[in-house]
Order: structure tokens, then sequence, then C-alpha cells
């Protein structure tokens, strides 16, 4: 009898033992899922962060326009999508007003230009548009590095791309012929420049050369014996001779102490309102991020930009 007792008493203790085994199983079975907050999973989480695989921006913009301003915005945009991989950006040139009736009849997102878009499009289709000024930017009368002139004033330069003066050797230089170099109408730095160093003179047409961008002004300008043109602050380079006007020189400096007169805002336009990722990168376009490429580039960007508003 004694033993029949002890045995339902250790039977009933191994029962008790395995109903508390069981127990502890099930509770740490539970809390699993919830664990991962702490430790390796936290060091994951921040990784994933700041590698961008969070980053949620996506999609693709294309801008056309100004080829003044080409070399800031493909600058930028290589920066935006290194810290926004999913995003892609093309950035083609054309002119201002290739730039302004492409986003006005939505070919492109963004229409880069130098010019306000009244002065290139008519009134219904200008008012479709939203103006982002994002930097000012400056132009230079250039020469072929052999003219023997550094300065010209307002109204020589006037007289020389009126076709009223064809021989350096009026204007201070040797005896050579001078070879005009334009931009086509639809060009903002040729707006900007025969509005601010012309004064808005008409210019000589027909025997000039032509060329589509600020680089083959360039290039053709450093190799054509003679040749004057224009062009913007950011291509200027060795190759060629910028000229002061009126004794002033084409400097950055000078056009925000108000002292040199021929500069633009640059404009980006959109066609209405922008939307992701669009949006995102106008706003990187203000960026201090942005200013200092801008400053690199002898743009004028951010607190300067604004005291010439």
């Amino acid at each position: 009898m004694l033993n029949s007792k002890r045995l339902v008493l250790v039977l009933l203790s191994v029962l008790l033992i395995a109903m508390v085994i069981l127990s502890g199983c099930g509770s740490s079975q539970s809390r699993q899922p919830t664990a991962p907050g702490n430790g390796s999973s936290s060091s994951e989480q921040n990784s994933g962060q700041s590698s961008t695989s969070e980053d949620t921006l996506s999609g693709t913009i294309t801008a056309a326009g100004s080829t003044a301003m080409q070399p800031l915005v493909e600058k930028a945009a290589a920066r935006f999508m290194e810290l926004h991989p999913n995003v892609t950006i093309t950035v083609q040139g054309g002119g201002s007003g290739t730039g302004l009736s492409q986003v006005a009849n939505g070919a492109v997102d963004i229409g880069n230009s130098d010019v306000f878009a009244e002065e290139k499009l008519g009134a219904d289709q200008a008012k479709e548009l939203v103006d982002h000024q994002v930097i000012a930017q400056g132009f230079a009368a250039i020469v072929n590095k052999d003219v023997q002139v550094d300065s010209l004033t307002k109204q020589q330069l006037i007289d020389i791309f009126t076709g009223k003066v064809t021989n350096w050797k009026d204007v201070g230089g040797q005896d050579l012929k001078i070879v005009v170099v334009n931009r086509p109408t639809s060009s903002g730095t040729r707006v900007t420049f025969i509005a601010k160093a012309l004064d808005g003179a008409q210019v000589i047409e027909g025997n000039t050369l032509t060329e589509d961008s600020n680089g083959t002004v360039l290039a053709t300008v450093a190799q054509q014996p003679g040749a004057i043109s224009y062009l913007g602050l950011a291509y200027l380079d060795e190759s060629v001779k910028a000229l002061k006007i009126d004794g002033v020189e084409p400097t950055v400096e000078n056009i925000v102490a108000g002292t040199y007169p021929v500069w633009s805002f640059g404009h980006m336009y959109t066609k209405g309102e922008p939307k992701e990722p669009v949006k995102s990168f106008l706003d990187f376009m203000t960026s201090d991020d942005v200013a200092q490429i801008a400053k690199k580039l002898n743009y004028i960007a951010g607190s300067d930009a604004a005291k010439l508003k």
C-alpha cells in the first residue's frame, strides 16, 4: 500500500516537471519574433539607411535647353544620382529656346533657360510654365588669343557686332579682319549678350559664323584667327582671351559687386508644379551641395545669387 502511494507521488512529480519544461519552451518561442529589435538586427537596419537601400525616390528625369547652364546641371545630376541610385537623369543642350519649347510641349521634364519664358514663348504657353531660378551666370566677350586687344568699350562692341567695324586695327589691335561668331536666335546666351552688352543693337547676320552651343563657340574662336564671340563664364579657359568691357573684367566678383553688367538668372522651367522625382532634384539644385559645385564652375549661387534679385 505504501509503495503504491510512493509510485503515485513519483508519477505526479514527473508530470509536473514535464509541464514546467513545456511551458518554458512555449514562452521562449512566442518571444522570439519580437526579439530582433536589439543587437545585430539594429546594426543591419542602420547600415541600410546609410547605404540608401531604404531610399524610395525613383524614376527618370530629362532636362534640355541652355548650354550655358549645361556644365552645372550635368554635375549636379551626377551627384544627385549618387545620392539616389534609383533615379536616372538625362541632361541635353539645344539652347534656351529649344528647352522652353520642349518643356511646354511635354517632351522633357525640365527646360533650362538663360532667359524668361515670356521672351521665347507665346503668352499662353509661357503662363503654363513654373519658373525655378536656381543660379545666376555671367557671359563674356571672347576673342582668339592672337588678337592684340584686351578691352573694348560697349560702343566698340556694338560697332563690331553690327558690322560697322570690320578690322581689329580700328579698335587698337593689329591689321586683321574681324570674324564675328554668333549663336542662333534660339540661344539665350545670344539674347542676354545683345541685351546687356550691345544695348539691344541689331547684330550683323549672313556673313558671320554661327555656332549651336557655348562649347562649339569656344572651339571655333580658339581656332579662327581674328574671331570674336561670347559665351558663359563656365566655359572660359586658356584657349581664348576674355575681353574687359569698359575696363571691367568679366568675373563673378564684379557681377556680384554690380560693376559688370552681362549676366542673367538660370531658370529651370517645369510645366505646372513638379512632381517626384523632379521636385526633389529642383530642391537639390538650390542646396549648399550644388552651390559649392556652382562656385567651382564660375556660376553665382546661394547668398551671392540672392543679392542680385
